[in-house]
């Protein structure tokens, strides 16, 4: 008996799918897997997209059970052939990793595809960021920008880091450091790094700001705390063009908590 069958035996039959999910997202948000899975599996056996998605997810992430990168395809693949976009997002990740799949990034972009037609956003930055680097896929920067300001529009900050990418390098639009440094700070206070490394070269710079190395050192901190490869170049000559007590005032004001994102 495989081990869906086994918890399916105890499902109860007369809550609705509905009344169950929110039970096993429930159980799934302290933490407690195990009896998410009792729930999602059986549902997954009855053809519940979403669950099938939720039950691949965990065999992925070893959630609740032991991690099983063949099981984990097999549920993602039922699920996205069922049109979830969850689950054709998470098999595009299988895929593009070559885990439990065999390697295919022309597959991976065409889940990716049509999970972000349905409107899923980290989708559609992923999609986005496989347009614009062009390194698995053929580059297509105003594609790019199309799908970085739909994941934007549902504040997911890389998209809005890569938007400033895009008008600071001038790929596809016309070159505006304004906007690139908007995009930027949008990006940073929502906590991505590489918009935070970028900010605080803007200000290192003066570029479309004014020039200001503590406001710099503040958010190349930040964005060294969370790993920022882009911070480093501009890091050390910031810090040397403040005194000490500047540095303690930056490193006291980067440990606070982010600025209220605007709007």
């Amino acid at each position: 008996m495989g081990w869906l069958d086994a918890i399916a035996r105890k499902a109860p039959r007369d809550a609705s799918v509905a009344e169950r999910m929110a039970e096993a997202y429930d159980a799934s948000s302290r933490g407690d897997y195990a009896r998410a899975l009792e729930i999602w599996g059986p549902l997954a056996q009855a053809n519940v997209s979403r669950a099938q998605s939720n039950v691949g997810a965990c065999f992925s992430e070893a959630l609740g059970v032991e991690r099983d990168m063949a099981l984990a395809a097999k549920w993602l693949t039922l699920a996205a052939e069922n049109g979830d976009a969850v689950g054709q997002r998470n098999l595009a990740a299988l895929y593009f990793k070559g885990e439990g799949v065999e390697q295919d990034y022309a597959r991976a972009m065409e889940l990716y595809r049509s999970a972000a037609e349905q409107g899923d956003a980290p989708a559609q930055d992923m999609l986005s960021w496989m347009l614009l680097e062009g390194e698995v896929a053929e580059p297509d920067s105003v594609a790019a920008r199309t799908w970085a300001e739909k994941a934007a529009a549902q504040n997911i900050a890389p998209s809005m880091t890569r938007l400033g990418m895009i008008f600071h390098n001038a790929l596809g639009v016309e070159r505006d450091a304004a906007l690139a440094v908007e995009w930027w700070r949008r990006g940073a206070e929502r906590g991505d790094a590489d918009g935070q490394a970028m900010l605080g070269a803007a200000y290192h710079l003066g570029a479309a700001v004014e020039r200001d190395p503590l406001e710099a050192f503040v958010w190349l901190l930040r964005a060294r705390a969370g790993g920022s490869a882009l911070s480093g170049q501009f890091f050390m000559a910031v810090r040397a063009a403040l005194t000490p007590e500047q540095i303690v005032e930056a490193e006291a004001r980067a440990a606070a908590s982010l600025p209220e994102p605007a709007a």
